[in-house]
């Protein structure tokens, strides 16, 4: 992810992209106090057409002088071989704040790197290293790549055009040749019954749709039709086999975790890190330590607390 509720619980994007229930920051520190023109100083030059689309991206765009600059310090730095994993632990220790995209009506694109819950810190990384890997350092670049990433198309068009859902945002991704699926038929063999409902039955529970309950018939629509049998998944119980045995996972491959929660299909997004035991760990925007880790503890023992995550389904960023 996270746009969530429940501690992470990957439903809608105040689900899936809020990853939980928390009261939103003062929109006065995130406004757009920086202009274009205010970041130049950290850009390189473009023609007078690009400055102007870039002018109306960053109007568009929720931030800080202090996001700006940090996207392109981090742009600048090398990230060696593993650029998830590079940008995924520069964050390490960054507050856990949930509900941060919930902003702006009509809807903006929201940048906060100094604020991550689960789905965010995913968005926030994978921004960086598709960025990098464009060889850019620009920080209206790196904000195209995040709205690439968080709405139906690549394209930010009001509140309904967000990937409220990670179903809905892992088929998008996927359809647009951002990453890939990371599986193993001797391994990922349950089968994904998606039933999400969440967002469709508890609009009070999301600011924008109590706001306009005109929007839920779209949701639940989006919802129907993605609901289904929607491929296979690691079993918990897999996830305690050892980096031999699991070799198809790679170190910075984001984990979703699948829940049996009801109208949810995900509960929490991180990166896989194979750890110096030889299992699997997460490196996670977390709720529980209320800051962004590299869980101590196995990823096995993390699923085993809590009995409503039954396994996990894996990706990576396309090269």
């Amino acid at each position: 992810m996270s746009h969530l509720l429940l501690s992470c619980l990957f439903a809608p994007l105040l689900a899936f992209q809020s990853c939980q229930n928390a009261p939103l920051p003062a929109a006065a520190d995130c406004a757009n106090a920086d202009s274009a023109s205010e970041i130049q100083a950290v850009e390189t030059p473009r023609t007078e057409a690009a400055s102007q689309s870039e002018a109306d991206l960053l109007a568009q765009t929720i931030y800080t002088r202090a996001d700006s600059i940090r996207v392109v310090e981090l742009l600048r730095t090398d990230p060696g071989k593993n650029d998830v994993l590079f940008y995924a632990r520069q964050f390490l220790g960054l507050p856990y704040v949930g509900a941060t995209l919930e902003q702006a009506d009509p809807e903006r694109l929201v940048v906060n790197l100094r604020q991550l819950d689960c789905t965010t810190l995913v968005e926030t990384v994978w921004a960086l290293a598709l960025t990098r890997r464009e060889g850019s350092d620009r920080f209206a670049d790196y904000c195209r790549n995040l709205m690439r990433l968080r709405y139906w198309g690549g394209e930010m068009n009001g509140y309904l055009s967000r990937l409220h859902y990670f179903t809905w945002w892992m088929h998008d991704n996927l359809q647009k040749g951002l990453m890939t699926e990371v599986t193993d038929p001797a391994h990922c063999t349950a089968v994904i019954n998606v039933e999400n409902h969440y967002m469709s039955a508890h609009p009070g529970s999301y600011r924008f749709l109590k706001a306009h309950p005109e929007w839920v018939d779209s949701i639940a629509r989006l919802e129907a039709r993605y609901n289904g049998p929607d491929g296979h998944y690691l079993p918990e119980a897999a996830t305690a086999l050892n980096r031999r045995q699991l070799s198809f996972i790679h170190d910075g491959d984001l984990v979703a975790i699948v829940t049996k929660k009801d109208g949810l299909d995900y509960s929490h997004l991180g990166f896989a890190v194979w750890g110096r035991d030889g299992l699997l760990h997460l490196l996670n925007a977390s709720s529980i330590h209320h800051k962004v880790v590299e869980e101590p503890k196995t990823l096995r023992q993390y699923l085993r607390e809590h009995p409503s995550s039954i396994g996990i389904r894996l990706f990576r960023l396309a090269e």
